[in-house]
């Protein structure tokens, strides 16, 4: 964390090392929220606005720079707010605008940046506009904004493709029509809840910005972009080939996935956030081919992309050079600043990827030290610090789209997104005041809360490693550094130097 002198704490870089000034992103560690898992301050069991106010101290104490929200805007919850309903205000569940203007003061006086998820792929199908156009005929401005199509077969009662939803099942659903007579279908590429949008429709250029500039104006510091490799459809929806249709499965030759026309897209973005110096925008990009990859971070689309090759590597150390070497080569083709992360919530927590147990929490943490070793930017998901593993839940409690979905087939990524444990040694661990927390605590945590573990090696091998050692050498972010040593809160960062 920046020792700011009394100084604004969002006027400079993130963090003040003694070396040059430089974009504040290109070497941040960001500390991913789940903000319903994170902490309920009102006792309803799920986290909130407020919640994560009253526990910025512990972002202060691991000494991260930047908070990065999923969402929070107003949504039915089908998909836990990746079904927006209205992007420019906050869902009640979390709180109200005056909430999350709490949080940005409290964030911008401890020196931390806040970023916002945005969802440009889709909306809600409560959003006012689809509930438009579902009032609306056939060829309507109102269908325009969406990928209405008719039905193949001689009464179109056959989707317009072949493509299926990554959630399972099919990606198109059919409408009733305002006189009660079967419809057109429209293209959802997750949840029939989450209707596809037109990105060849000014209108949906125009609205996106509205939201950016509203959340910008407000103070936010920029946005993560979902499904950034999504949004732009190639002409005439051609059928797919690829029969891996998994959650976050990727094929270059997948016809719903990285379009040309996406890179229009992302352009527009950044002459939105270039406006405002201090905005970063950072893009689900779930591209492995390293030239298609690196378009996305030319001079003027996105300042970062989540590169997931280390998420995917097995903890084997060929595994683990090879995605660093690729992530590496990836951003070497525009000069853009790699970024680093081992979880989120989309995936099994490393602790169980990597074995599970004692063995699981040893190699998380080793991979952590080589997370925080490497240049560039760092994504740390809640929990992560803790030594979470993933929660094996029952099935009756299971809320994830992809359970319901598949029929059953894919369990979800509940097990990830379990809440937070603060302290005490029985659920709901603090996370809030009632044991009814949205999704329940396991028992077994007991000795992996916060409090239990704020003097342990696990949880300060993640506090500082960002920073520099105060001999005014490079922290990590530099081309070479070196970890010399340990100091009794943090590692050091110094250049070939000894540690004191």
């Amino acid at each position: 964390m920046s020792d700011t002198d009394g100084r604004d704490p969002m006027s400079g870089p993130a963090r003040t090392t003694g070396r040059p000034d430089r974009t504040w992103w290109r070497d941040a560690v960001f500390y991913q929220v789940y903000p319903r898992s994170f902490q309920d301050s009102n006792g309803d069991g799920v986290g909130d606005l407020d919640g994560i106010t009253a526990r910025l101290d512990h972002l202060r104490w691991l000494g991260v720079d930047a908070l990065w929200l999923n969402p929070v805007t107003v949504s039915p919850m089908v998909d836990h707010g990746y079904d927006v309903a209205d992007p420019r205000d906050i869902d009640p569940l979390f709180g109200d605008l005056a909430a999350m203007d709490r949080l940005l003061r409290a964030a911008r006086r401890s020196g931390i940046r806040v970023i916002l998820d945005v969802v440009p792929n889709h909306t809600s199908s409560q959003h006012p506009w689809f509930r438009e156009a579902l009032a609306a005929g056939r060829n309507s401005p109102a269908r325009q904004r969406y990928l209405f199509r008719d039905g193949r077969g001689t009464a179109g009662e056959h989707p317009p493709n072949n493509w299926v939803s990554v959630f399972g099942g099919p990606a198109w659903t059919r409408i009733t029509e305002p006189d009660g007579t079967p419809g057109q279908w429209y293209l959802h590429l997750f949840d029939p809840a989450q209707p596809d949008l037109n990105w060849e429709n000014p209108e949906v250029f125009d609205d996106l910005e509205k939201t950016l500039r509203f959340w910008l104006e407000r103070g936010v510091d920029g946005f993560r972009i979902d499904v950034a490799h999504g949004m732009a459809k190639p002409g005439g929806l051609p059928d797919m080939t690829v029969t891996d249709t998994r959650l976050l499965a990727e094929s270059g030759d997948d016809p719903r996935f990285d379009n040309d026309h996406v890179h229009e897209i992302h352009r527009f973005i950044r002459r939105v956030l270039d406006d405002y110096p201090h905005a970063v925008s950072v893009g689900e990009v779930w591209v492995y081919d390293n030239t298609r990859f690196a378009a996305y971070l030319r001079h003027d689309e996105l300042h970062l992309g989540f590169n997931f090759r280390l998420v995917r590597a097995e903890f084997d150390a060929t595994d683990i050079r090879e995605a660093i070497d690729n992530s590496l080569a990836a951003v070497a083709l525009t000069g853009a600043a790699p970024t680093w992360t081992l979880s989120n919530h989309d995936v099994d927590r490393e602790v169980t990827r990597y074995g599970g147990g004692t063995l699981g929490q040893a190699r998380a943490r080793a991979m952590a030290l080589v997370l925080l070793a490497l240049p560039g930017a760092v994504f740390i998901y809640n929990g992560a610090e803790l030594g979470l593993p993933n929660v094996d839940l029952p099935d009756e409690v299971l809320q994830d789209p992809v359970w319901r979905r598949s029929g059953g087939g894919e369990r979800g990524r509940d097990g990830c997104r379990v809440p937070m444990p603060w302290s005490g040694d029985t659920p709901p661990f603090g996370f809030s005041t009632t044991p009814d927390t949205w999704l329940p605590m396991p028992s077994q945590w007991a000795g992996l809360t916060v409090q239990r573990q704020s003097g342990e090696t696990r949880i300060r091998c993640c506090r500082s490693t960002g920073g520099p050692c105060g001999c005014g050498a490079p922290g990590p972010n530099s081309p070479d550094p070196v970890c010399t040593g340990w100091t009794t809160d943090a590692m050091r960062w110094c250049s070939g130097e000894t540690a004191g």
